[in-house]
């Protein structure tokens, strides 16, 4: 049994579109450490997406096994695989992805909300976290009162807030300007630094550069993974 964080084995992902199948993912083979910072490039149709979503558990592999924690998750149900969202993986998406009437602060315990975790600790942990991330002074704020950079903290807040075992970043720079998406890099650095095994989804070799190891998909398999 490996001692990995991330397991994936002879991954296969095929979609029907009409009556014609789509092979996304071919055979893929993976393993990701606790602390490590990966960062998956490839040409588009190459399955990045589809392997973030198979990683997120918002999909299932067609074929395949996948090992997060030494437990099984290939082919759990929809309600198993939104338990281990929720408690297990942290997302950061390139759109932000916020509540648009919500503070930061109220966006932040969205996950805790779902987890059951009293208001008065609820909102002590968001805080928290908020303040990790720089922005204990707009955790009252909304979006629109908040730049792109701010709004990408925020984010990051929500993602940690649970205390997932891993944080997946999905074009995390994508919407920013230059200055800020460095800004936001050194952020995810220093994340994984303190400890949080991070995997970003990316088409920017100036975010992959941050990355312990990069993993180059091709043709739904990975074409090469280097330290």
């Amino acid at each position: 049994m490996s001692d990995a964080l991330i397991n994936l084995k002879d991954i296969e992902k095929t979609y029907m579109v009409g009556q014609i199948p789509v092979h996304a993912l071919r055979g893929l083979s993976l393993q990701i450490d606790y602390k490590d910072y990966v960062a998956i490039m490839g040409p588009s149709g190459s399955g990045k997406s589809t392997l973030m979503n198979i990683i997120g558990c918002l999909d299932v592999p067609t074929n395949g096994s996948y090992m997060l924690e030494e437990k099984d998750v290939s082919h759990l149900n929809d309600d198993q695989l939104a338990a281990i969202r929720n408690g297990k993986i942290g997302f950061v998406f390139q759109t932000f992805n916020l509540l648009p009437r919500a503070t930061a602060l109220s966006n932040v315990e969205v996950p805790l909300i779902y987890a059951g975790m009293p208001a008065r600790q609820r909102k002590r942990r968001a805080a928290q976290v908020l303040e990790l991330v720089g922005l204990g002074d707009r955790m009252h704020h909304k979006p629109a009162q908040l730049s792109g950079g701010q709004r990408q903290r925020v984010a990051v807040a929500r993602a940690l807030v649970n205390e997932p075992s891993v944080i997946l970043a999905d074009e995390p720079t994508g919407n920013l300007d230059t200055k800020t998406g460095k800004e936001i890099m050194a952020l995810l650095q220093e994340l994984n630094e303190a400890g949080n095994t991070l995997i970003t989804v990316t088409h920017d070799p100036a975010v992959a550069d941050r990355a312990n190891r990069v993993v180059q998909l091709v043709d739904g398999t990975v074409a090469k993974d280097t330290a």
